[in-house]
């Protein structure tokens, strides 16, 4: 029975680092294959098709992109702040002004892929919005805080132009959610047409 035994762990051991293997190859594979898709359905929206989905059981489709030069980010940013559309990239809450609008415009993304970078950014640092309108608009960094959703009403909506990113914190958090989250504000500088 012992000798029966120790033969299928020989066979299942490898066949189990196999499966794992295979996993992490997929996760990988169908990341890279979703940015080219999101690259796709962002050029069909600035040649100005409306809403058009990635692929077609998405749920979401590209508003915007957000770069940060001197950090070399730059990111789709997708329609909602839903959990399918914040796996992809950052999301775009629907209650907030939308990208080509004046007001509040709030971008969500998680802290640990697409908005990791909000841990390097500064106090006076750029930020450039692209909307499918063809407008840029250059944005400056004016406040970074935490905000424990427990105890502090959780963003103001007002009447002024303001780019606001939110993201969960700590950003090394070995477990997600919590009530903490990482808040930038950035104000607009003069507006950039190509």
């Amino acid at each position: 029975m012992q000798i029966f035994i120790k033969k299928y762990w020989l066979y299942l051991l490898p066949l189990c680092g196999l499966w794992f293997m295979s996993q992490g190859a997929y996760i990988h594979t169908k990341a890279v294959l979703a940015q080219f898709l999101l690259e796709t359905a962002w050029s069909e929206t600035l040649d100005g098709q409306k809403e058009v989905k990635p692929w077609p059981w998405a749920d979401t489709w590209p508003v915007a992109r957000l770069s940060v030069p001197q950090l070399g980010i730059s990111h789709i940013v997708l329609a909602g702040a839903t959990g399918s559309s914040l796996a992809f990239g950052p999301g775009h809450l629907f209650n907030s002004a939308r990208p080509d609008e004046s007001g509040n415009i709030i971008v969500s993304g998680h802290r640990d892929t697409h908005f990791a970078f909000l841990k390097h950014i500064n106090i006076n640092d750029a930020l450039l919005l692209e909307t499918a309108q063809h407008t840029q608009r250059l944005y400056k960094v004016t406040q970074q805080f935490v905000v424990d959703t427990n105890r502090t009403p959780f963003i103001t909506i007002d009447e002024t132009d303001k780019l606001i990113l939110i993201t969960c914190y700590p950003f090394h958090a070995l477990t997600a959610g919590g009530s903490l989250r990482y808040v930038v504000i950035a104000e607009p500088e003069p507006v950039i047409t190509s």
